[in-house]
């Protein structure tokens, strides 16, 4: 067989001896060709389609979409499944599950003849999982979003898939919804194939990744029934072929100027706090050093220029016809590097360069921006000493400095059966704090941070308080919430041993998270302090237990830290 560049897959299909014969016969069974053998680029479609995650149920056709893009760019493509998260259906939480995907995914591209990957991502934990996985193995890699869901409806409104969920107990107990109004927003909420259409965590992600350099120009807000998208795809398959054949590999794109535009570009988008925990994550995997202070210092003073929901008025489509990522690109290139290379082989200056906003409603400007400073705010303090975060966009400005008293809940559980007590000693003065949703505690560190108010507060008209929590919330979810606390409650971080009673002090504007007792009384309660007993005695939840690493590292397990590289496992036929 001819080869004159010989890839990765060479040594399964390249070769004329007895593993060669088995490689090739095998696949012959599909009925490939003998010129798909002779030395073609092998192609990877990394599907993270299931009937399980609604998000990406439509991936099973883009998969065919990709394919022939490949082939008509000379290329050999072969679809393979990973663990896929759908965040609408899974418990407990997704998150506890996405560094189980990455290792499917590292592991299944490693051990296969592939010479570059394609993955198809949407809902919240397909995009980073996936690209962690891909990160750790480093081959050439593009990614396509499956994208959002058209705009929902409700009687004549815009309505968004996520940021609804978190108003249902306001509606139905202060505006009075009726079973038949809350079932037809249901049913016009989520109306058409796509991930969430608000900038909730799975757009976040998909401007993260177009942000990166990981996408071709402009993929992330094209509307999943779009058109367009299909012709996205197309050109993807396309695309990864040529990047083959230019080595084009993930750590030629993720460099460290690269994460610090993901980072600016998603603070100017608004993006979901989860951005966070997940750009530290896939850093950890492609060596690049990266640290919670970098969001900070890079990106909490960049205005805020799209007026998306939760943070704003308008959705994903509305987006996309506004002229999508490329206009904010173009707009904030000033804070960017614009020499860092992208997957079609162009810096992200030069595929940026002339781009035309079509609804400045949609997406603002530099010099009217809707919000001066709207990255997201890290903050520091006996709290939280390693960190913890807060979403300034999505806050009542009211509540960026307060004081108040603490009404503790030891776990959800127990806030579910203690909120809505008529009896219940709070008032909007209060911080309600949350403990044990932690990575550890829950384990998996659920969205559950931007816990509903008690109804008697929510009939006296109030719509907001301050909420602290080891956990975290929903990219779609607004309010005063603080998360991600660091260390968590589960390890018997300060949030451990918080009290009924304690007063915290937050201010946002000094980035300072405080309990206000001494530090002895401090010891003496951490001294006191009981460890819980493990909420898993086998199986991967152990392992995720024993292995995952604090919100501040980006939750991925201490065990996946760097690479494995590309390096093939020994044939020992």
């Amino acid at each position: 067989m001819s080869n004159d560049k010989k890839f990765r897959s060479y040594d399964w299909f390249g070769k004329s001896d007895k593993m060669g014969f088995v490689h090739r016969s095998w696949l012959r069974n599909q009925g490939y060709p003998s010129d798909y053998f002779d030395g073609r680029p092998v192609i990877g479609i990394c599907n993270t389609w299931s009937d399980l995650t609604p998000c990406n149920a439509h991936l099973r056709d883009f998969a065919e979409v990709v394919k022939r893009g490949v082939i008509e760019a000379g290329g050999f493509p072969l679809e393979f499944p990973v663990t896929s998260l759908g965040e609408t259906i899974m418990r407990p939480s997704t998150m506890l599950f996405r560094n189980l995907a990455s290792m499917d995914t590292e592991e299944t591209i490693r051990a296969n003849p592939l010479d570059g990957v394609v993955l198809l991502t949407g809902c919240d934990k397909t995009t980073p999982s996936t690209l962690m996985g891909a990160c750790s193995v480093d081959l050439p890699t593009i990614v396509v979003p499956g994208g959002p869901m058209l705009n929902g409806r409700y009687k004549g409104e815009c309505v968004g898939s996520g940021s609804f969920n978190w108003l249902i107990k306001e509606k139905q107990t202060v505006e009075n919804y009726t079973a038949a109004d809350i079932l037809e927003m249901e049913i016009g909420v989520a109306r058409s194939q796509g991930h969430c259409m608000t900038m909730g965590t799975a757009s976040t992600m998909a401007c993260m990744v177009e942000a990166l350099g990981l996408t071709l120009p402009g993929a992330a807000a094209i509307p999943a029934v779009d058109s367009r998208k299909k012709v996205m795809a197309q050109l993807s398959g396309r695309r990864i072929v040529e990047m083959v054949k230019e080595d084009l590999k993930l750590s030629k794109v993720l460099t460290r100027e690269a994460f610090e535009n993901a980072i600016v570009v998603n603070a100017a988008v608004g993006e979901s706090t989860n951005f966070i925990i997940h750009l530290l994550a896939i850093a950890g995997r492609i060596g690049v050093a990266l640290n919670l202070d970098d969001f900070d210092a890079l990106g909490s003073k960049i205005p805020l220029l799209v007026n998306l929901k939760p943070s704003g008025k308008y959705l994903m489509e509305d987006f996309y016809y506004a002229g999508g990522l490329p206009v904010v690109l173009q707009e904030i290139m000033p804070y960017l590097h614009p020499d860092t290379i992208t997957v079609n082989g162009s810096t992200l200056g030069q595929n940026n360069a002339e781009m035309t906003c079509h609804n400045k409603e949609v997406i603002a400007t530099l010099a009217e921006p809707l919000q001066t400073e709207a990255g997201i705010a890290v903050l520091k303090g006996n709290l939280c000493e390693n960190g913890a975060l807060i979403k300034p966009s999505a806050a009542s400005p009211a509540l960026m400095k307060h004081r108040g008293r603490a009404v503790v809940f030891e776990t959800i559980e127990d806030y579910h059966a203690r909120i809505d007590d008529p009896d219940l000693d709070i008032d909007e003065t209060c911080v309600i704090v949350l403990k044990g949703v932690g990575p550890k505690g829950y384990p998996g560190m659920p969205e559950v941070g931007n816990v509903d108010l008690p109804e008697k507060l929510l009939k006296k008209g109030i719509r907001d308080m301050v909420r602290i929590s080891d956990g975290r919330m929903s990219g779609t979810a607004a309010g005063t919430v603080v998360l991600h606390v660091s260390p968590e409650s589960a390890v018997g971080g300060t949030l451990a041993v918080v009290q009924n009673g304690d007063m915290i002090e937050l201010d946002v504007e000094q980035r300072r998270l405080h309990l206000d007792i001494s530090d002895e009384e401090l010891q003496r309660r951490k001294a006191a302090w009981v460890p819980p007993a493990p909420r898993a005695v086998r199986g991967y939840v152990k392992l995720y237990i024993n292995h995952v690493q604090q919100a501040h590292l980006g939750a991925d397990m201490d065990l996946l830290q760097g690479g494995s590289g590309s390096e093939l496992t020994r044939d020992l036929h």
